[in-house]
């Protein structure tokens, strides 16, 4: 059974398309108008082995806010509509990456109900033409539209950028292991039947 999906979305503030498949190779064809927003979605892309392709159009003569805010909705939105009734899948998916001095921690349930629980003590700053503050934005944005349970806790690490790219892949990671095939558990991984 395919999971793919693929959605648009236009505002007064954003213009964006997004089409995934959650059985993909890592391929990514990524435009936000925000160099390293679309690094890290090249990253999340990569180690989640999913195939993304994201073209956004944002009002960035105000700021990237919208832009990034924006991209996780959709994004959240089209991975619950690839990813069906989530029959079979394993469900829980959790992940230690490291960059050079950051190392951090993702631990995901795909539970059909949206949480966000971010840990990072770095004062967020630019990173490239990157607000730093948009980061925990964009991944509350993607669980809340996704309806999964994410927690992202940046365990330790002083470079910002090292910082952004550990918690991106050690969340592609845990992803990558909740979505694949339970092949022991093969209908919905809940007591209740469903997930929510």
């Amino acid at each position: 059974m395919s999971r793919t999906a693929e959605l648009s979305r236009k505002t007064r503030e954003t213009d964006i398309q997004i089409k995934l498949d959650l059985d993909g190779t890592g391929k990514g064809q990524i435009s936000t108008g925000i160099g390293f927003f679309d690094h890290l979605l090249d990253a999340f892309t990569k180690h989640c082995a999913i195939d993304l392709q994201v073209k956004v159009k944002g009002d960035l003569h105000i700021d990237g806010h919208h832009t990034v805010e924006d991209t996780g909705i959709v994004l959240g939105q089209v991975f619950e509509k690839a990813l069906g009734t989530a029959k079979g899948i394993t469900r829980y998916g959790n992940a230690f990456c490291p960059l050079d001095e950051a190392l951090a921690r993702t631990v995901v349930d795909i539970s059909g109900r949206g949480f966000f629980h971010y840990d990072c003590s770095l004062e967020p700053k630019m990173v490239g033409d990157f607000d730093g503050e948009l980061f925990s934005e964009f991944l509350r944005a993607f669980a809340i539209n996704a309806k999964i349970t994410l927690h992202v806790s940046l365990l330790y690490g002083t470079n910002q950028h090292h910082a952004f790219e550990s918690m991106i892949k050690a969340t592609a990671r845990a992803l990558r292991m909740a979505l694949e095939a339970d092949n022991r558990l093969t209908d919905i991984p809940s007591t209740k039947g469903v997930l929510l």
